[in-house]
């Protein structure tokens, strides 16, 4: 309005500058929409956007989600942590330390290959439950928070695809940190000890039985931490959340079999249910009376459960922020 109608003295006058011959105050433009005739990327590359939007996001913050410098260490530290024992097997190699202390700490053995992946310390009770927290504390919260969702939506990107991609993005990340960890113990404890075939045709169906109780923990965390991220605007409650199911399960199936002598409780404890699976894939003895079939219905449950919760929770997501 100052542009077309002059400012000063002049503004008595009530008459628009731009309508006079030699207008210098002010310009209209002419500005038009051109619908978009271009052709659009194929469903895959934007599928693959998003995965590499969270993803990458761990290596490097340009142009992808800005995790804090101080998650970015949390997680080197983590993936480190669970790459100690390897060390500690070439460790054993180089001394030759056949069937001593090295070996019956860290070498290949069932009870080694469970605690590798579903070892309760230091994995279940300080690693993997922390690094999921941090990884899906702001996956959906922050696009709820911030109304990130109306640049997704407002792309030819269904709800399907949204959520598909935040799982699998939180799943690579897990299954990075503990599923290539555990891989590379177990080659690395062959490669040092220069085994045969023999030995890995003994300890192969060990090996798998991990890495399958591995994979499991790994969905069964995602799903559980993105459900809470999606019913939530805040990481910090999603974290939180996460880690209380976790902590607070075990604990109270602890007090209740410390003061009854039963182990049902342990069948709502997602770690537990787990460790049980685990247990019974790697052919160690039980840590619990209650039958396994008990806690894998349970783990089908929670996951059941937490991606249903997931799904409603994304389908309500508006193309507004919220």
């Amino acid at each position: 309005m100052e542009a077309a109608f002059g400012s000063g003295d002049g503004d008595e006058e009530a008459t628009a500058v731009v309508a006079k011959s030699k207008a210098s105050l002010g310009q209209i433009f002419d500005q038009k929409y051109r619908p978009w005739d271009g052709e659009l990327g194929p469903r895959w590359m934007r599928n693959y956007a998003i995965f590499r939007h969270h993803v990458y996001g761990v290596f490097t913050g340009k142009g992808h989600r800005q995790y804090h410098p101080m998650v970015r260490l949390l997680i080197l530290i983590i993936f480190l942590g669970s790459l100690t024992p390897i060390p500690m097997l070439f460790l054993s190699s180089f001394i030759g330390d056949d069937g001593g202390f090295f070996e019956k700490m860290w070498g290949i053995n069932r009870y080694n290959l469970w605690g590798q992946v579903l070892g309760y310390f230091p994995r279940n009770l300080c690693m993997w439950p922390l690094l999921t927290a941090v990884v899906v504390g702001g996956m959906i919260s922050d696009d709820r928070q911030h109304g990130t969702s109306a640049i997704y939506f407002s792309r030819p990107i269904s709800r399907l695809d949204y959520t598909s991609m935040k799982y699998l993005s939180v799943a690579v990340i897990l299954g990075f940190v503990i599923v290539f960890s555990y891989f590379a113990y177990y080659t690395s404890a062959i490669v040092f000890k220069s085994e045969g075939w023999a030995y890995l045709a003994d300890t192969l169906p060990i090996f798998l039985g991990g890495m399958l109780a591995g994979i499991v923990l790994v969905i069964t965390y995602t799903s559980i931490g993105l459900a809470l991220s999606s019913i939530s605007q805040s990481r910090f409650f999603a974290a939180i959340g996460f880690l209380s199911i976790i902590y607070g399960t075990k604990l109270v199936s602890l007090l209740v079999e410390l003061q009854f002598g039963t182990t049902f409780m342990y069948a709502t404890s997602p770690y537990d249910c787990l460790a049980h699976m685990g247990q019974f894939l790697l052919g160690i003895p039980s840590n619990y009376e209650h039958p396994v079939s008990i806690s894998i219905v349970s783990l089908i449950v929670m996951n059941s459960v937490s991606i249903w919760l997931l799904v409603s929770r994304v389908t309500s997501l508006e193309v507004t922020r919220e």
